[in-house]
């Protein structure tokens, strides 16, 4: 069994690849000597697939798997690991933003008896201010709604034992928030804190939209606090409602009447508003748990490169 994987996401990275590689392989080859480096390459429209089948070839420690076109970062990411045949597996991103002279000390950390060792950011250097303060927000919201000790402050960088490996590639979800599910699974995990520096080159793969939906994807996929929620504020409208039908009873009977179409209509469209939003939370674990009924692949691969196994598990 090789020793360490390192699984590396890509989608139009043809910028900062050779750099991320060449730096990666430098590090790595200072202290070890058996490990694979898997590249997932997400649908690429530029020539980051090119890149790859390049430096494969060179390099027999390099392996390619292109997937049939673009799934998400998520996905990418987890067929990589469902490939990775290491007794240790790291998790890093192709733009230098998780610094890979920290895989070594973060590997070593697992000798302490720890199964994860994930990447803390202590500062987030290049990205706007906007972000950093939806980002500080969304890992405490989480946190709370989940009742899951999720590591505030973190990405995807980490390093796992393969028994922690093998317990995530074992969790069949179809909507996937990776660092969440690492979370789940329990086992010691430690925290390493980093300043996360800037992106080589190119540009974030993570807009605000794919942030918004990642976002979504985490609390639906580990909290059932919204249906909750709307159960709580149809239960509250409801009482309402009751007590004002009330009221409006003994004010008739005393003869006190406010007629008024726009306090109906307001009434009439608040109480819709309430029922569509109690719709649209409840419509989203439905069409979740119809999607997983599918039983569809997570992801389709069209070519690879290199001596690449899927890691077949016992159940």
């Amino acid at each position: 069994m090789t020793y360490l994987s390192v699984v590396i996401p890509c989608f139009n990275e043809e910028e900062v690849l050779g750099i991320t590689l060449s730096e990666l392989k430098r590090e790595l080859d200072a202290w070890l000597s058996d490990y694979e480096i898997i590249l997932v390459d997400d649908g690429s429209e530029d020539k980051t697939w090119e890149i790859i089948k390049e430096l494969s070839t060179t390099d027999n420690k390099i392996k390619g798997i292109r997937l049939s076109r673009n799934f998400g970062h998520q996905y990418a990411l987890s067929c990589g690991l469902f490939h990775a045949q290491g007794a240790v597996t790291a998790i890093i991103d192709a733009d230098l933003q998780d610094p890979p002279s920290l895989i070594k000390p973060m590997v070593e950390k697992l000798n302490d008896g720890f199964d994860v060792v994930y990447g803390r950011r202590k500062k987030r250097h290049g990205e706007r201010a906007i972000k950093r303060l939806t980002a500080y927000w969304f890992y405490r919201v989480i946190k709370k709604l989940s009742g899951l000790n999720i590591p505030e402050d973190t990405g995807d960088f980490r390093v796992v034992s393969r028994r922690a490996l093998d317990a995530f590639l074992k969790m069949p979800e179809r909507h996937r928030f990776v660092r969440g599910m690492f979370a789940w699974i329990g086992f010691k995990q430690a925290a390493w804190d980093y300043d996360r520096p800037e992106r080589a080159a190119g540009k974030t793969k993570y807009p605000i939209l794919k942030s918004f939906l990642l976002a979504l994807d985490a609390v639906v996929s580990f909290s059932k606090i919204p249906l909750r929620l709307a159960t709580l504020l149809g239960f509250s409208f409801a009482c309402f409602s009751g007590l004002y039908l009330i009221l409006v009873i003994i004010l008739f009977i005393f003869g006190i009447n406010f007629p008024g179409y726009t306090s109906l209509m307001a009434s009439i469209l608040l109480l819709g508003g309430v029922q569509l939003i109690c719709l649209g939370i409840l419509g989203e674990y439905v069409g979740r748990i119809y999607e997983q009924t599918q039983f569809r692949p997570l992801f389709i691969v069209q070519e690879t490169v290199g001596d690449l196994k899927k890691v077949v598990l016992s159940a």
